[in-house]
């Protein structure tokens, strides 16, 4: 196949969607976020953090402080999408997440998300 017709191939395949965890292996605590593209997510945290410039400060003084070998790169949960011309998953992305977020619970010394509000 040439080049062009790899590239066609890229764009019209359905990429991964789901849940993701950067993992800190020596304190336990989690980075957790959702994404429509996980092999692209997960390949942005880890060059955000190689390059210093994670927005997450606590996590990037920790990947300072610890290295990369410290961390693992993991997916929670993948989200199938339907056969429709038209599917947003974004709603879908956000219930999924908020389930995770429930479940694995990373605020505090347990993990890296800020905890979120409660509905005023």
């Amino acid at each position: 196949m040439d080049r062009k017709a790899l590239i066609r191939e890229y764009k019209a395949s359905r990429r991964p969607m789901g849940v993701f965890q950067v993992r800190n292996t020596l304190s336990g605590k989690v980075f957790l976020g959702s994404t429509a593209d996980l092999p692209s997510m997960l390949n942005r945290q880890r060059a955000q953090l190689q390059m210093g410039a994670h927005p997450n400060r606590q996590l990037q003084a920790d990947w300072r402080a610890h290295g990369a070998s410290a961390f693992a790169f993991e997916v929670l949960d993948t989200l199938t999408a339907p056969d429709e011309a038209g599917y947003d998953p974004r709603e879908d992305l956000r219930t999924l997440e908020a389930m995770w977020l429930i479940k694995v619970a990373p605020f505090g010394e347990h993990g890296y998300n800020t905890e979120p509000k409660p509905d005023a």
